[in-house]
């Protein structure tokens, strides 16, 4: 009896030392699973900090289409590019965003890596719609993990603004952003 008694609390010690074992393996290997563009173990630290900020919080979209966004969107193609702008004289890729959603009484963070918390995470390019949101990592040097943000508009295209050519749209099959590409979120239902 003590044996059986001894052999089965060093099963259960077993199954619980793998179940720590396996998840603590499972949590350190799911962002590179789940987002590609990952390169190393410093940038999985990163990602892990940005997502226990929180992420995927709601945002009040009731009268908002794609294609309204989109269309205002276009408006400003060719706006020249400065870091803090939300007008029609310059703007940067978060002020493009938070100008565009304002229109429709969407008030977002004028900040690419604060948007990436709002709207449910969508981790391929292939599963993104139109007018979800879309962001990228390492376009320049910064402490943000999150540094560049876009609006998608469809056939694997997006609007942003780049440094060098204003409000533009751009492929997401661009060498540079396709490796850049961390996530989208989809805000609109």
């Amino acid at each position: 009896m003590i044996k059986s008694l001894i052999r089965g609390r060093s099963l259960i010690v077993l199954i619980v030392a793998y179940s720590i074992i396996s998840a603590g393996c499972a949590r350190k290997l799911s962002p590179s699973r789940i987002f590609s563009n990952i390169e190393n173990k410093a940038e999985e630290k990163r990602l892990d900090r940005f997502i226990s900020g929180g992420v995927e919080k709601s945002i009040n979209n009731s009268n908002l289409s794609s294609d309204a966004i989109i269309n205002t969107a276009k408006q400003y193609l060719g706006v020249p590019h400065c870091m803090g702008g939300t007008t029609s004289k310059c703007m940067d890729c978060s002020g493009l965003l938070v100008t565009v959603f304002r229109k429709y009484g969407v008030s977002l963070p004028h900040n690419s890596e604060e948007q990436a918390r709002y709207g449910k995470i969508i981790p391929g390019v292939k599963d993104l719609r139109k007018g979800d949101l879309v962001f990228f990592i390492r376009s320049y040097k910064t402490d943000n993990f999150i540094t560049h943000s876009g609006i998608c508009i469809g056939n694997n295209e997006f609007i942003h603004t780049s440094t060098s050519r204003g409000v533009t749209i751009t492929s997401l099959n661009d060498l540079w952003w396709r490796e850049k590409f961390i996530f989208g979120t989809r805000i609109l239902k």
